[in-house]
């Protein structure tokens, strides 16, 4: 929860979908059957780039039913990232725009513990509708990359690995989003690589805990036991019913089905146990060295980290504003991707205007004139 490139080539530009990036307004009713709902209704039924999935997706993705993870999976493509503890470049599953701009940040979008880039099905194609440069990326480890060579996956593989990733084709500062497990890698490296990152937003973040004890001294078969049970369907039914306030009866099984697809790739056993036996992550005491300017976001019954935890992350930061979703669980760009979104544009609308402001010249006091 690898063909092998000589180096990182830049990526071949890609036409625009649309032919003006002009701001799309983001309501903030609507929830994620509503979105699906909406788009079966257009006869979206799935495919944003051709009648086929990547070959190196599982062949279980091809029971999903899910209009918005069908059209996001046929997206997701792998691209090489060349990283010092690996001899050969990475090929690093993600999500990238349509187009890239150069008049604003780019969004970068994570995911949680154990999970992929599909999360962002529903929210991404608001983000990107908005005028966004959105991309959605795989945490080494998880997801959809090639790792049959088996590279390390812990902390500070994950955070070298994500640096070379934006090194190699964002090349500027970020909007680094973090939702769960991933506002602890967005912590991390945002202190680990201050220049890299414009602006941090967590949801539902988990930062406070101090990750597994140090499983080195356990039996191997113990942690691949513990990493097995992780993946199964009872568990995944579980979780999926706990990380929720309410999912819709046609997407249930959907749901968990893209929650577990990564695993079903050969390497991530390994990958998983690696990252867990080396003891995860524990950002306690770099929360307050973030500087940058920060958006939370809470789901109001979030039944897998407590929103109580929403204000002390509210009050440890030196620079931050919360937004709280009502009536939704863990993941509010799953649940209520219209609301995320909506939170999303206006902070950085908010944080662009105030620069808009700081910029202009102050204008010359007018003179009272003389009586």
């Amino acid at each position: 929860m690898p063909l092998l490139l000589a180096s990182p080539a830049p990526l071949p530009p890609r036409s625009p979908v649309w032919a003006s990036r002009s701001r799309v307004r983001v309501a903030a009713s609507a929830d994620a059957g509503a979105t699906t709902a909406a788009a079966a209704s257009a006869g979206e039924s799935g495919g944003g780039g051709g009648s086929s999935f990547p070959s190196f997706l599982p062949r279980a993705v091809e029971r999903i039913r899910d209009g918005a993870a069908i059209r996001l999976a046929k997206r997701i493509e792998r691209v090489p990232v060349q990283t010092g503890f690996s001899k050969s470049p990475i090929l690093s599953s993600c999500v990238r725009p349509l187009e890239q701009q150069q008049g604003s940040d780019p969004v970068v979008l994570l995911h949680g513990f154990d999970s992929s880039c599909l999360e962002w099905r529903y929210t991404y194609p608001l983000l990107e509708e908005a005028g966004l440069e959105a991309w959605a990326v795989d945490i080494l480890g998880w997801g959809f990359s090639d790792l049959a060579t088996r590279p390390p996956c812990d902390v500070a593989s994950k955070r070298e690995h994500l640096y070379q990733f934006w090194k190699s084709y964002i090349k500027r500062p970020m909007v680094l989003v973090g939702p769960s497990l991933g506002a602890a890698v967005a912590v991390d490296f945002s202190v680990n690589y201050p220049e890299a990152v414009s602006k941090l937003i967590f949801i539902g973040a988990s930062v406070y805990s101090e990750g597994p004890k140090d499983m080195t001294r356990l039996p191997k078969f113990v942690s691949y036991a513990g990493v097995f049970i992780l993946k199964s369907l009872p568990l995944r039914l579980f979780a999926t019913r706990l990380a929720f306030n309410s999912i819709p009866d046609e997407l249930f099984f959907d749901w968990v089905q893209i929650g577990r697809l990564h695993c079903l790739l050969p390497w991530w056993e390994d990958a998983t146990v690696d990252f867990m036996i080396k003891g995860g992550y524990n950002v306690l005491n770099q929360i307050e060295q973030v500087k940058q300017k920060c958006l939370i976001i809470w789901g109001e019954e979030d039944g897998i980290i407590s929103s109580k935890l929403a204000y002390r992350l509210h009050q440890e930061l030196p620079d931050a504003i919360l937004r709280q979703v009502q009536r939704c669980g863990h993941i509010p760009h799953v649940e209520k991707p219209r609301e995320a979104a909506k939170h999303v544009l206006e902070f950085l609308e908010r944080d662009k205007a105030g620069k808009s402001n700081r910029d202009r010249p102050s204008s010359v006091p007018s003179v009272p004139a003389s009586r």
